[in-house]
């Protein structure tokens, strides 16, 4: 399909909805965290769409690279909520530069690669996994056991690569960005 043709309608949602939704985390689950954490936590997190279009070619490449069989309709992504460490609690981002110590303690998104496989009970369900970790996949002769999790898994190997967990993290997030660049 050519970038300028378009399937069906597009997903909408009523901006009022949207608000109610936007309020009642900020007036609640917001407000809590800042009492209890005594922060200023961020409250949304942006990506930018050659970002986040990358994430997906390299989800669906690297899949297919393992497994030619995969389609895309079993191809996903899980957004896990997250939260940066505590300024003195920073080693390890000091690599990143674009993270500065002004997101210690604020919530993030990190988004793990999902692949849609038939569960024991006959239902469909979205494991996590890792297209660069052929081990990760949930494999038909897995389907009786639980696929491996991609969080809990590590790797003894000195391969660089198979510690390397396929992911996308470090969105925008408001604060420590200007909210005034928002509409909700």
């Amino acid at each position: 399909m050519k970038t300028n043709e378009r399937r069906g309608r597009p997903n909408t949602m009523d901006p009022v909805i949207i608000q109610q939704m936007v309020d009642n985390y900020r007036n609640n689950h917001l407000a809590a965290i800042n009492k209890v954490l005594g922060i200023n936590d961020a409250h949304s997190v942006s990506f930018g769409l050659k970002t986040l279009k990358k994430f997906i070619a390299d989800i669906e490449f690297f899949s297919k690279k393992v497994d030619p069989r995969i389609v895309d309709g079993s191809l996903g992504i899980r957004f896990y909520y997250a939260a940066y460490p505590k300024d003195n609690e920073w080693n390890g981002f000091e690599e990143e530069k674009s993270i500065g110590k002004n997101y210690a303690q604020k919530h993030t998104l990190v988004m793990i690669p999902t692949l849609k496989k038939k569960s024991s009970d006959g239902s469909y369900q979205d494991y996590d996994f890792n297209p660069l970790d052929r081990t990760t996949f949930p494999l038909k002769e897995r389907e009786k056991e639980q696929p491996i999790t991609l969080m809990a898994m590590s790797s003894d190997s000195s391969d660089s690569q198979s510690r390397e967990v396929m992911a996308q993290n470090h969105g925008q997030t408001i604060p420590p960005a200007d909210s005034a660049i928002e509409t909700y």
